[in-house]
């Protein structure tokens, strides 16, 4: 803190004229101010326009006395806390001295005045009102610093409860990838196992034509897995440092729909789901076709896993501006307290009887939709199955 040394403002009233003047030569000093009144009116109006550190009163004054003033000054919140001092030329038989110190002065002087009591005095009173200010001056400081420390410590608490929760996302992140990563991994090393324990044995018989053909179609779905969970974890790093890359193209939005349905065709028939669609004709726009066959994809493997084994439902239509793909379930469906959180990083829907996935899925396609300036949805009742309507511009000219 700065080393500064506070004004003082000195308050002398008199109704004589020449004790003013002399009052003011005698305390005309560095770092001191001094104000005259003649009259208990004119001290009031300096009063309430300046702060003071000592007011020296005449007690005999036509009007309003001395004691009057001094009543007035400790009856208001803003001077109450003035030292008083008051000067008198009457004898000290009139006993003013005490009332003065009723009227609440601190000190009383007779005239003529000592030069130097009256100087010391003032001195004194100075240095109590330069060292309350400075003391105020520290109250304050402290107390900000106080607010300050007080602010960084819920900073610090935050950035701590921050920090364990990234610390239990990445333990439950390592957790589920390890999980979902050996799901397909363990299937592939047991059929190499197999087949190795055949070759051992010379059974090339095991390895006949359709037998063969199941085998790379079951192992081409482990490793799809395998790419679509590593591309997940991908996607999220590009999505968290801004570089998720949307490629526009001229397509029809209802032909790509038929494709990616026609090859979910397989899957849905093992988890025994039947697949209704509902085209309605072309809709060609510029959209990135890969990242919306990716949110479809989600989507419909989302419908698989929680639908129960229930017909799904897909449709393509336009809506003024918009077009609209819908993938409606009528799986065990979402409680609504969840609608939003599902979106959400690492998020999965509770009580399915299967929690593959990494939970990336939703959030991704979210990211895609947003990037092309589309919107995804979901209403859902928990029971009563889910429907996803994605959202996106006719031209796609807003993706980026």
């Amino acid at each position: 803190m700065p080393n500064q040394t506070d004004e003082a403002n000195l308050l002398v009233v008199d109704d004589v004229p020449e004790n003013l003047q002399a009052l003011q030569a005698l305390l005309q000093a560095p770092g001191m101010r001094v104000f005259l009144a003649g009259s208990g009116e004119q001290a009031l109006e300096l009063l309430l326009a300046h702060e003071f550190a000592l007011a020296i009163l005449d007690v005999q004054m036509p009007g309003m006395d001395g004691f009057q003033l001094a009543e007035l000054m400790r009856g208001t919140e803003r001077t109450k806390q003035i030292p008083i001092v008051f000067v008198s030329a009457a004898g000290r038989e009139l006993n003013y001295a005490f009332k003065g110190y009723e009227s609440g002065a601190v000190d009383f002087m007779h005239k003529p005045l000592d030069t130097h009591a009256v100087r010391s005095k003032v001195s004194v009173f100075v240095d109590l009102y330069r060292n309350r200010k400075r003391l105020a001056r520290q109250v304050d400081a402290l107390r900000k610093s106080r607010m300050e420390q007080e602010l960084l410590l819920d900073e610090l608490r935050n950035t701590k409860s921050e920090l364990e929760h990234a610390v239990r996302m990445r333990d439950d992140f390592m957790s589920i990838v390890s999980h979902e990563l050996k799901t397909p991994l363990n299937t592939l090393i047991l059929e190499v196992q197999l087949r190795k324990l055949q070759l051992q044995r010379s059974n090339l018989a095991a390895f006949g034509e359709e037998r063969l053909r199941q085998m790379v179609e079951k192992d081409e779905r482990q490793i799809q897995s395998l790419i679509r969970l590593i591309d997940d974890m991908l996607d999220v790093s590009r999505i968290r440092t801004g570089k998720l890359s949307i490629r526009p193209s001229g397509f029809d939005l209802c032909q790509l729909v038929a494709n990616v349905l026609e090859s979910f065709g397989a899957q849905m028939d093992i988890c025994g789901c039947t697949l209704h669609f509902e085209p309605c004709g072309p809709l060609f726009g510029r959209w990135d076709e890969f990242r919306i066959e990716q949110v479809l994809a989600n989507l419909l493997t989302n419908a698989m896993r929680y639908g129960a084994g229930k017909p799904v439902s897909v449709s393509v239509r336009a809506l003024g501006d918009e077009v609209c793909i819908e993938v409606r379930d009528q799986g065990i469906g979402i409680e609504s307290k969840n609608l939003r959180r599902i979106f959400c990083q690492f998020e999965r829907v509770e009580g399915a009887g299967s929690s593959a996935g990494l939970g990336l899925g939703l959030f991704i396609s979210e990211q895609i939709v947003k990037a092309h300036g589309g919107r995804l949805l979901v209403e859902s009742e928990e029971g009563r199955g889910a429907l996803f309507r994605l959202l996106l511009p006719c031209n796609g000219d807003s993706a980026g």
